[in-house]
């Protein structure tokens, strides 16, 4: 599995999609996104062919680092 930055994982989104309007027929893309230890993402791009990428992700900020209650 390859290292690969958001704005690759975007990057080849928008060209699958390109690639499938201009198919002449049907075309599906499916987005599967899995969570990793260690802060991280892996998303896989399905389109007949499967991309993976695995994606850095900043953790959630909590209520308490924010100041704000949950009700």
């Amino acid at each position: 599995m390859e290292n690969r930055s958001v704005p690759a994982l975007k990057s080849q989104l928008l060209g699958l999609l390109d690639e499938v309007l201009a198919h002449d027929g049907f075309g599906t893309i499916r987005v599967d996104v899995r969570l990793l230890k260690r802060g991280q993402k892996e998303v896989i791009l399905d389109c007949g062919k499967q991309y993976r990428f695995v994606v850095d992700f900043p953790a959630p900020v909590s209520a308490a680092d924010t100041g704000h209650r949950h009700t």
